[in-house]
């Protein structure tokens, strides 16, 4: 059994996965301020909610776009499994070619989620991936990774507008009956909800139009689940690809 985690800028996603099935995913809040035992502390009362024993952990790896962390999220590890886990970046067999100006600036949750959506769904595909920022990542038929959009994501965007305006209130998300609101709150979530499904339909149809060809679209992340059932695009949500991704980099790796 593999301890897979990725730390976000806003939450760690762990899970436990093996050849036969994927145990659990839960998310933990991404804290700066935390200490290694804090870390290992959080991760075992996840394993300990989902019956899991650490001894019974044959390895662990790791991905991250928040450097700080690495090396304590590290040792928060090894506190709890006993081995040293393996760390998504340079070095790091992936598989993937990545034809980037500096392939060393791929955010290392892209890069997993594009093997796991090769592996899984075949070339080509464009992967929105909607968390604290919200990322279009583009594998082309070639199976090369060929580059993507970065945006804010749908909370940045709603905490930013709430914070700089005198009268908008916080809301919930969750889409209004009709695009035109008649109040405040409805107009609101529909610029939240349906104003982001439109950019992401907008943004595949550039995207296939730039490529010359149709792409299988996948969406994963936290907030995917929130607005893709509003685009009108067809996407597929696999709110697994991080943990699929995780197994077949480590499993590459302990290829001997």
């Amino acid at each position: 059994m593999l301890l897979a985690i990725d730390m976000g800028n806003t939450n760690i996603v762990i899970g436990c996965i093996d050849d036969e099935r994927i145990y659990f995913e839960e998310r933990l809040s991404t804290d700066e301020s935390k200490t290694e035992l804090e870390y290992a502390m959080g991760f075992k009362t996840v394993l300990d909610l989902h019956g899991i024993d650490g001894s019974k952990i044959e390895g662990a790896i790791i991905s991250s776009v928040v450097p700080n962390l690495v090396n304590i999220v590290k040792e928060a590890v090894i506190k709890i499994v006993g081995k040293e886990p393996l760390v998504v970046g340079p070095g790091v067999k992936t598989g993937l070619n990545i034809f980037m100006d500096n392939p060393k600036q791929v955010g290392g949750d892209r890069v997993v989620n594009a093997v796991a959506g090769l592996q899984e769904y075949g070339a080509p595909l464009i992967i929105v991936d909607m968390g604290t920022a919200t990322t279009c990542c583009v594998v082309d038929k070639d199976q090369n990774y060929i580059g993507g959009i970065i945006m804010p994501g749908v909370n940045v965007a709603l905490e930013a507008l709430v914070a700089r305006t005198a009268q908008l209130p916080r809301i919930t998300l969750e889409a209004p009956k009709k695009v035109i609101g008649k109040n405040t709150i409805d107009c609101m979530k529909s610029g939240t909800i349906f104003a982001n499904a439109a950019a992401i339909d907008g943004l595949i149809e550039r995207m296939e139009e730039e490529l010359g060809y149709q792409t299988t679209v996948l969406a994963t992340g936290g907030l995917a689940k929130v607005i893709v059932p509003y685009c009108k695009k067809k996407i597929i949500l696999d709110d697994e690809l991080l943990l699929k991704g995780l197994k077949i980099i480590y499993d590459k790796n302990m290829e001997n």
